[in-house]
């Protein structure tokens, strides 16, 4: 079974590779942008000129690309080369509406269609240790669970298409929230001449102990901004979010107010830092 992978960024380049080095036939590899390709080329995969070389060669084509728009393109693409036989699956995090649109339009070619989208950075990724959000037919779900496994640790089937990304977009905005949290409490313990390692160590003795915080701290403290999840991803996430909410008609005032954060975030220029950085915003930075 030949694997085409389209979407070589941060997340996208390291499960790429955990595929070519697993899998036991050909990957195809394409980005736009050509060092990446021959990156992964340099590391056994197959390098495409473009989407439609990728889906011609490929029996299974994953996409991981940044927004809805992007999927959508991806797919409408190739759609005249998909059929019975082709699997698609997109692992990137976009709008559930657009998805299942997405799920429709591939399926009436008679291949197949799973939502897949993934938590965790780049180190899980690069370990293959990423969570999974599956939303697809349960037997498509059966036949992809082995590729799936090459990228990631923790996999869930969530049931029908878009419901992987239901369950991503909840994950995120409950992230965003746990963020700002952390954010408002450690800038008033620092106020207070409590240090940040002092503040981990605390809340980890009692229910305010989260994996946020324990993986953010040392970041937090060395005010290191690298980016591995950028403002800008977490800012559509959390925006997908606040609309789905709309649409629901469910009340959702803390995510309004991680709305605000990341809002405050985006015009001052900081799309591009990772998301940890909002600190500064709370802070008035």
């Amino acid at each position: 079974m030949k694997i085409g992978f389209i979407g070589l960024g941060i997340m996208g380049e390291s499960m790429c590779e955990n595929i070519v080095k697993k899998h036991g036939d050909t990957v195809y590899a394409f980005d736009f942008v050509k060092e990446k390709v021959d990156l992964l080329a340099s590391k056994g995969a197959v390098a495409c000129a473009d989407s439609r070389e990728l889906a011609k060669a490929s029996d299974v084509i994953i996409s991981m690309v940044p927004k809805s728009e992007h999927s959508r393109a991806v797919y409408e693409g190739i759609k005249d080369l998909l059929g019975p036989g082709k699997i698609c699956i997109d692992m990137s995090t976009i709008d559930p509406a657009v998805s299942v649109e997405i799920s429709k339009m591939v399926k009436a070619t008679g291949a197949q269609f799973a939502d897949a989208p993934v938590v965790k950075s780049k180190p899980a990724a690069i370990e293959g240790k990423l969570g999974i959000y599956v939303g697809c037919d349960k037997e498509l779900y059966d036949q992809i669970l082995t590729i799936l496994r090459y990228m990631g640790e923790n996999i869930i089937y969530m049931g029908e298409n878009g419901k992987g990304l239901v369950m991503k977009i909840c994950h995120n905005a409950l992230v965003s929230q746990i963020q700002n949290g952390v954010n408002e409490t450690i800038s008033l313990a620092q106020k207070n001449g409590i240090t940040i390692p002092m503040f981990a160590t605390a809340i980890s003795y009692g229910g305010g102990q989260c994996f946020y915080l324990d993986g953010q701290a040392a970041k937090l403290e060395a005010e290191d901004y690298t980016t591995a999840f950028s403002i800008e991803n977490m800012s559509k996430d959390v925006n997908i979010c606040v609309n789905l909410a709309k649409e629901c008609g469910v009340s959702m005032p803390g995510e309004e107010n991680a709305k605000r954060v990341y809002d405050k975030a985006m015009e001052a220029g900081m799309g591009k830092e990772d998301f940890r950085a909002t600190i500064k915003v709370v802070r008035g930075n």
